[in-house]
Formats: C-alpha cells, sequence, structure tokens
C-alpha cells in the first residue's frame, strides 16, 4: 500500500517552521516510513505530483505568488496546517500592515538611510510578483484546517500532530507542547 503524502511551502516568512520540521531530528526518519514528501523544499520537489494528504504552510500572504501558491496547496491537499505566527498572523511580515504599500516601497527603495539608487527606481520587472497591499494570514485566502501557534512552533508539537493526523487518530497537543511561558 502506498505511503500517504505530504506537501510543505514557505510563503512570506522566515523559513524557521521548516528548520522546527528538521528538529524532530532522528524521528525524522521514522515519519519517512510514514509518509512521502511530494512538494517540498525539504526534497526539493516543485510541483505536485500526487495528491497529499497533509500540507504544511508557513507563512502568510504578502504577494500574488504567495496567494497562487496557497491556492495550489489547497486543490492538493486534504488537510492544511498553518504553521507558525506567519502563516496564522501574518508575523513579522505583516507589521507593513499599518503602513501604506506605496510609502514601504519608498522607504525601501528609494528614501531607506542605506538606501544607494541613483536611477531613483522602484523594481517593477514582470518577474517580481506583485506585493498585495498588505499581508494576509493564510486563512483569510483559503480555509486551513489546522493552526499550529508559535515561532516557529515546537518540533515536538509538529510531530504529535502529523503522527495523529497520518494515524487517523484525534489531534490532542498535550498543554506542555503548545504553551509558551
Amino acid at each position: 500500500m502506498a505511503k500517504p503524502k505530504i506537501a510543505t511551502t514557505s510563503l512570506a516568512g522566515c523559513f524557521g517552521c521548516h528548520m522546527s520540521i528538521l528538529d524532530i531530528d532522528e524521528r525524522i526518519l521514522e515519519l519517512v516510513e510514514l509518509v512521502d514528501f511530494d512538494k517540498s523544499p525539504i526534497d526539493d520537489i516543485k510541483e505536485f505530483h500526487h495528491r497529499c494528504a497533509v500540507g504544511l504552510i508557513e507563512g502568510g500572504c504578502a504577494n500574488e505568488e504567495n496567494v497562487r501558491v496557497l491556492k495550489d496547496f489547497r486543490r492538493h491537499c486534504d488537510i492544511l496546517i498553518s504553521l507558525g505566527e506567519c502563516a496564522i498572523l501574518g508575523g513579522i511580515p505583516a507589521l507593513r500592515n499599518t503602513i501604506p504599500l506605496q510609502e514601504c516601497l519608498d522607504e525601501a527603495y528609494l528614501n531607506g538611510p542605506s538606501v544607494y539608487n541613483p536611477a531613483k527606481t522602484i523594481p517593477n520587472d514582470p518577474e517580481i510578483p506583485l506585493l498585495l497591499n498588505k499581508v494576509y494570514p493564510c486563512h483569510e485566502v483559503v480555509k486551513i484546517d489546522y493552526f499550529l501557534q508559535g515561532c516557529p512552533p515546537r518540533a515536538d508539537a509538529i510531530w504529535e500532530t502529523l503522527v495523529a493526523l497520518l494515524t487517523d487518530k484525534p489531534v490532542d497537543l498535550p498543554y506542555d507542547l503548545i504553551k509558551y511561558d
């Protein structure tokens, strides 16, 4: 019987949640016995090849490419998990949400104290994904089934959630795995 497949992606975030996935340490070998990775930076597969049981999403949606990738994950994954504060709330990238986009671009490319831009241009190549007016948490773009909070979530919380979902058991994380005090 074929193993269930999982997929992972990083949108507007720092890749810390993927590091937390790798922090399950030697259990990664047990995970590989349970699943096959389909689309993920972990195995460098860039496109979906199969239906996936679980999709892990790190980061929020800051540009049109993030939205496209997130919607593609929703189409290809039975269960989607927002992994970490950027996916759940927008995180650090969402700090720009209180400032008009044009003002952010002007500061980054024209007026910032360390900017050297004699041409006084803001990048606008068609290859660069169009920035959204704000950073959106994933659940404002697609339906999300589970939320694992933390910056990043603890490796044990990720492990326990994946094992429960992949073995058809309820996700019931003990308080010690989700507290941050």
